[in-house]
């Protein structure tokens, strides 16, 4: 199991990075939380990660903290939920806020992101309700804010990587427009584009 990586950040574009570590390139998913901790590419990073292994691929996904890695790590034991529907659950809800809706039997708040119904809602408060620890409910562990980037934007179009990325994390493409058309993107990059999406669509 790879638990661990510290390199540097070679590429960045949601949901994938990839991370030089000894002139290997290592590529990994991450959700939306990770990529607005992470510095510039050409900076070094440290990543805690998880190592899926199916029978078709060998799939690296990267974490800023080992809390997200915890989360990450609960929420594919659940029933109906595998990485991709937990990387869009930490993509649109930080760990305690996540911890405290599943207190609160907050299902509403839960069925706002992309591929989770009701079913699945009650689902997670089920069955996460005791396999959370205790101290996630009151860290005061929040998703970290993209300070690095927000005003200068990402070679490319930020807006169409914006759409790209939502897409990929479960949104239909008529919503993931819709969302970013709602936004004033001028000189924003991707990341606080789909900060800004998800913080819209989480209302």
């Amino acid at each position: 199991m790879i638990g661990r990586l510290a390199g540097r950040l070679a590429e960045k574009q949601p949901p994938t990075l990839l991370l030089e570590v000894n002139g290997v390139g290592y590529e990994l998913e991450a959700p939306m939380s990770t990529f607005y901790a992470l510095p510039e590419p050409g900076q070094e990073v440290v990543l805690h990660t998880h190592l899926v292994v199916r029978d078709d691929a060998h799939l690296l996904y990267g974490f800023f903290t080992r809390e997200e890695r915890h989360l990450f790590r609960t929420l594919i034991k659940v029933s109906g939920v595998g990485p991709k529907l937990a990387l869009t659950i930490l993509s649109g809800i930080s760990v305690t806020e996540f911890a405290r809706s599943v207190q609160d039997d907050d299902a509403v708040r839960l069925v706002r992101m992309p591929g989770v119904g009701k079913k699945t809602a009650q689902r997670l408060i089920v069955e996460m309700r005791d396999r959370l620890p205790e101290n996630l409910y009151g860290s005061g562990l929040t998703t970290p804010s993209a300070q690095a980037g927000c005003t200068a934007p990402l070679p490319g179009n930020a807006r169409q990587e914006a759409c790209r990325a939502l897409e990929a994390l479960g949104y239909k493409p008529p919503e993931a427009s819709r969302l970013v058309n709602n936004i004033d993107c001028d000189g924003l990059s991707s990341e606080a584009i789909i900060r800004s999406a998800l913080k819209q669509a989480m209302k």
